[in-house]
């Protein structure tokens, strides 16, 4: 095997050639010459051959071995949490325990965090203030205490990234200020502080009051009967926004504010399903 596997290595630092004063991505380059190298020794063929082969069984890594090595890992450091389940990891458990909260009856009470949040309920008091939970094979570390919040918040030497949203959460939010970082984060927001700066909002005031006012002058029809008090806050909410930012109305808008709420409703619908990632 030693000749095919010299053939292989040479090959792969013939290739490192081109980047000479570049950067290369080394880790993807060792794992093609890995790849190459059980091809010809195991089966007599090129990594180019069996591409998708390889590139399932690393796929099959992501959602098998490294979430267990992860969360063994995160366990002999003591931070606990629900056991990974393959590849949905703890999503059945959660759209199992929020199914089960919404059906049982609610008490007139501001306590609703053990109702909207059954899991995160439970699981704090079972683990602690800190535990780890799975999103699929993508693990989350759930910090609930305020010092270590305001560090990952301030994030001074970039340690915690922002995580990657997808697909319709990304066509939702965008490239804004929650999902930029960097320079273009720095840019958004020194222009949203003077937008959301003590005397800016001041001005908004007036506008606020007239929406609030009108809201209220609506319900006048509907003394001793009942009214829809969700919708009507949600119009407030886009009247507020509309003509505070966009110096128009909700009713102006009406089309774009019906369609950001379907696109809310159909991400709400996905939250929680995974979707098996498939090689090209």
């Amino acid at each position: 095997m030693v000749p095919t596997m010299t053939a292989s290595v040479e090959a792969m630092l013939e290739g490192w050639r081109d980047y000479v004063g570049k950067e290369t991505e080394v880790y993807e380059n060792f794992s093609v010459l890995t790849s190459e190298v059980i091809s010809k020794t195991a089966f007599g063929s090129s990594y180019l051959e069996g591409k998708n082969i390889f590139e399932m069984l690393e796929k099959l890594g992501m959602v098998w071995w490294t979430p267990i090595y992860i969360q063994y890992v995160m366990r002999s450091q003591g931070v606990k949490g629900p056991s990974y389940e393959f590849f949905h990891g703890n999503n059945k458990e959660v759209i199992n325990m929020k199914k089960i909260s919404m059906i049982r009856p609610m008490d007139l009470s501001h306590d609703i965090f053990s109702r909207i949040q059954p899991h995160m309920y439970s699981w704090i008091k079972q683990y602690g203030k800190h535990f780890l939970l799975w999103n699929g094979p993508q693990t989350q570390l759930v910090v609930t205490e305020p010092e270590p919040i305001k560090e990952i918040l301030s994030n001074k030497n970039g340690a915690f990234p922002k995580i990657k949203l997808q697909s319709h959460a990304k066509k939702l939010i965008g490239d804004g200020l929650v999902a930029s970082e960097g320079k273009k984060w720095s840019k958004l927001h020194t222009l949203s502080n003077h937008t959301f700066h003590a005397e800016s909002l001041k001005e908004m005031v007036p506008t606020m009051t007239a929406s609030v006012e009108a809201m209220l002058e609506g319900w006048r029809d509907y003394v001793g009967k009942e009214t829809e008090v969700y919708e009507n806050f949600s119009v407030l909410t886009s009247e507020v926004i509309s003509k505070t930012a966009f110096g128009s109305s909700y009713l102006e808008g009406k089309n774009i504010f019906e369609m950001l709420e379907k696109l809310g409703m159909v991400i709400f619908r996905n939250d929680g399903k995974v979707r098996f990632p498939i090689p090209k």
